[in-house]
């Protein structure tokens, strides 16, 4: 049964986009005249000194953006994903000059490196920038020591990746730091969740797995509930893999990318969020830039740096995790064009950058197609059509549309057509992040 569920569930994705096919293939053409009608009218920009900038995390669209950043600045871009991902859309873009796939660095961390140092080397690659996925951001950090000698690595070394990795760790950094953080307890085993006095707490508390999970990062289950003995006995927690009892703050969610150089911000965006976010637009918001501020300025990092924040109805704010690692919320820079200085410029004292008041709030359209269903009412779809008109595909852009074509009808289709091989199902599909979400996967 369960084979036959995973079929037809392939089966029936395959044929939407076999028919999604004639007009992603029509926009791509479309795309591609307007752009030569215009070619002779747009500005061409020329850098004095360009640099070789090695992306990781070539099926992701956070990595496209910052590849078409760089490129539009005048830099030479190559892009590097894992040997499972070979089939990357993004490959097919103009901004990217060579595509490569190294070892999966989680079954190979010593291969993952060197791949990476054979690519700096025969490329003579002056920055090293790790646009990481959860699992990969640790590794990179390894890898900053052996590719510092050939290349400028922006990234932070594996003990800091650990501590703002690390959600309890978070919490306890912030609270050093003199910063607001949620109550935070480590927890090795279910009986410590099960012979906890909640009875003492105003809040309920909800649990993660400090180490990434796909799916059950989304569930959002408080605690004490029901039935929670058998919820809990079924979690796989223990010592090797502890996971963080939070406090639940209710309040508006936003999620931050920073990108950061001696402590001090270069590149700022917040957006209001969600546990599955896929919709992006710039908030200002300064009680959350001047927490970010502090947070960087006083471990002194430097690299990329994302953060979830909850804000409470009185202004304040609650980190309740942080990434090091590029945010999907760097699309919004998709027509910004100081981006590339704010990575690759030193100088202290200066400015940050934000996206531009004019830039289109960004967000995928397949995910919007799927929205589609859930919509019950008229008031639903006017809001669904005043957001895709009044905001841009993250991937679509007239300049460079292949990747849009080539993700959905080739790196998807592809990923799909061997899940259906193997009569393998799948949770959902993240054409952000370019992969099909598993149980048990990457």
């Amino acid at each position: 049964m369960k084979k036959i569920k995973s079929l037809l569930q392939n089966i029936g994705t395959l044929t939407l986009l076999l028919l999604m096919f004639p007009i992603n293939l029509t926009l791509v053409i479309t795309a591609l005249l307007t752009n030569i009608i215009t070619l002779p009218f747009q500005k061409k920009i020329t850098c004095e000194k360009p640099k070789k900038i090695l992306l990781t995390g070539g099926k992701m669209t956070k990595s496209l953006q910052l590849a078409r950043s760089f490129h539009r600045a005048g830099h030479k871009v190559f892009m590097v994903e894992t040997h499972k991902y070979w089939l990357s859309g993004h490959q097919f873009s103009n901004a990217v000059s060579k595509f490569f796939t190294v070892p999966a660095p989680e079954k190979n961390p010593e291969g993952y490196i060197q791949g990476l140092l054979n690519i700096v080397k025969q490329e003579k690659i002056d920055v090293f920038i790790p646009v990481s996925s959860p699992v990969a951001s640790y590794y990179d950090s390894l890898a900053k020591p052996v590719l510092s000698p050939y290349c400028e690595v922006f990234h932070f070394d594996p003990e800091m990746t650990k501590t703002l990795d690390d959600k309890f760790s978070l919490c306890e950094q912030a609270r050093i730091l003199g910063l607001t953080a949620p109550k935070a307890f480590l927890i090795n085993s279910p009986e410590e969740i099960l012979n906890f006095d909640f009875s003492k707490e105003q809040n309920p508390y909800i649990i993660k797995s400090i180490q990434y999970d796909s799916v059950t990062r989304l569930d959002m289950t408080k605690f004490p509930c029901e039935g929670m003995d058998e919820y809990v006995k079924e979690l796989p927690i223990s010592k090797e893999r502890p996971w963080v009892m939070q406090e639940f703050i209710k309040g508006q969610e936003y999620c931050t990318h920073s990108t950061v150089r001696d402590g001090e911000i270069r590149l700022h965006c917040c957006s209001q969020s969600s546990p599955f976010q896929v919709n992006y637009q710039q908030v200002d918001n300064p009680e959350i830039l001047q927490w970010v501020q502090k947070f960087v300025k006083d471990l002194n990092l430097t690299g990329q740096i994302s953060f979830d924040f909850i804000q409470t109805a009185d202004g304040q704010v609650y980190p309740i995790e942080c990434n090091p690692r590029t945010h999907t919320a760097i699309t919004m820079f998709h027509d910004h064009p100081g981006l590339a200085d704010a990575y690759l410029e030193p100088g202290k004292n200066q400015p940050h950058i934000e996206p531009l008041p004019t830039s289109k709030p960004t967000y995928w359209l397949y995910h919007e197609l799927w929205r589609l269903t859930g919509i019950r009412s008229f008031s639903d779809l006017k809001y669904w059509i005043i957001k895709v008109t009044k905001g841009k595909d993250a991937m679509l852009q007239k300049d460079d549309p292949f990747p849009f074509l080539m993700v959905h009808h080739w790196q998807i289709t592809l990923l799909l057509i061997q899940n259906l091989l193997k009569f393998k199902g799948w949770v959902k599909i993240d054409f952000n992040i370019g992969k099909l979400v598993e149980i048990g996967g990457d």
